[in-house]
């Protein structure tokens, strides 16, 4: 994913807290449309974002995010290999 920001010369910061006091950090965090992007790796092979514990624990997370504020964007990572991910950024990013 970073590199693709990268070809696409598109803002991001990595592995950043944005709910304090809470310690959770953002896979990428794109300034310029205020939003937390998650990759969400193991979706195949029954990683911890797809079983109960983890997939409770990143729900938390990610309605906290909303409720501050933050857009939430989630992608597999089939998604940022096909290049989905990037596309709907870079889209965002132009409006």
């Amino acid at each position: 994913m970073a590199t693709q920001l990268d070809a696409e010369r598109i803002e991001y910061e990595r592995e950043v807290m944005l709910a304090p006091p809470r310690r959770w950090r953002v896979d990428f965090f794109l300034p310029r449309i205020n939003a937390a992007v998650e990759i969400e790796g193991g979706t195949w092979n029954g990683g911890r974002h797809v079983q109960g514990a983890g997939f409770e624990k990143d729900c938390e997370k990610y309605n906290r995010l909303t409720e501050l504020g933050f857009q939430v964007l989630r992608y597999t990572t089939s998604m940022v290999k096909r290049g989905e991910a990037v596309a709907q950024i870079k889209s965002m990013v132009a409006e």
